[in-house]
């Protein structure tokens, strides 16, 4: 069955067995209590989790899929590094492997695509123990656009277990025009404008949109990958970030799942981000994000001219 399944299922139902392996590695990290931390920049670490999950995630699907791009935010030569057998992930998901390829997807060959991989999403959170906000995104792209995307929690729920490294996690999985899996979507709810932003990297311009949006609350988290779960789960209406900041790595997997859910992921003027290989990583014009297509639309209307001003380069 995999064989025959169309190359972006069995990208995708890899990526999710690859993204279960990377969590477990990350817990394993955690509960050695040697986090190996490197400071990258203002606000912008590493650890031996960020590394180790990487090179998995890299050699497992490259070993896989050897014609295919892939872009992690580690950039370290994963695929070169010896990696210890029992990283190295080879089974696919077969959930998703059994799914209906959209019609433009059926033919498409490893050469147009490009994996963007963030290893380890909310660094910061995940080195101050904030264990929730912590995510592994495996986006998939074919052209400038994302198709898939998976999206792993390695310590979801973890407060119900003895200790967080016993929590299994939980893996979501998204594709346009097919469905999500791994969860199920919640709407948030009616009547208030619940909008989720950063916790680390706020400034001026930031504030400036968030004021504009007259929100009813404000959860500052950490992570993309985070935010866009808080609106996949009902908990937020909107992601508001009015700054440059966040890459390729770390919106095309949340991008991928919220479309495939009925949402929309864009810049702060509306425009879509592209994926292609050659793009720059950054996402220099911030990101808005809603669960709705309506509810995107109208938080668009809101952003002020001072903001767009600023952002539309």
């Amino acid at each position: 069955m995999a064989q025959s399944a169309p190359l972006i299922l069995r990208i995708v139902a890899s990526s999710v067995s690859a993204a279960n392996q990377a969590g477990k590695i990350i817990r394993d990290v955690m509960s050695k209590g040697e986090l190996g931390i490197v400071d990258k920049g203002v606000n912008d670490l590493q650890t031996e989790a960020d590394r180790t999950a990487q090179r998995c995630i890299v050699s497992s699907l490259s070993k896989q899929f050897p014609s295919i791009k892939i872009i992690g935010e580690e950039d370290q030569g994963g695929q070169e590094c010896p990696l210890p057998p029992e990283w190295l992930v080879t089974d696919s998901d077969p959930g998703v492997l059994n799914l209906q390829c959209p019609k433009d997807l059926q033919n498409v060959k490893e050469e147009e695509v490009v994996v963007w991989v963030d290893p380890l999403d909310g660094t910061s959170e995940y080195t101050q123990g904030l264990l929730d906000h912590v995510t592994v995104l495996i986006g998939v792209a074919v052209g400038e656009r994302a198709v898939g995307g998976v999206i792993h929690q390695p310590y979801f729920e973890y407060q119900k277990f003895e200790r967080p490294d016993l929590a299994p996690g939980r893996t979501i999985w998204g594709i346009p025009g097919v469905g999500t899996g791994g969860f199920e979507p919640r709407v948030a709810e009616v009547g208030k404008r619940i909008v989720t932003t950063t916790r680390s990297h706020s400034n001026a311009l930031v504030q400036s949109a968030l004021d504009a949006i007259q929100p009813t609350e404000v959860l500052r988290v950490g992570g993309a990958g985070h935010k866009v779960m808080l609106l996949l789960e009902g908990k937020a209406h909107a992601y508001v970030f009015a700054s440059a900041g966040c890459k390729k790595w770390d919106t095309c997997a949340p991008e991928a799942i919220l479309s495939a859910a009925g949402g929309t992921l864009t810049d702060m003027l509306g425009r879509p981000y592209l994926y292609h290989a050659s793009v720059q990583h950054l996402n220099a014009s911030g990101v808005l994000a809603a669960a709705t297509k309506e509810d995107h639309a109208w938080y668009a209307s809101k952003v002020p001219d001072s903001v767009r001003q600023k952002l539309s380069g």
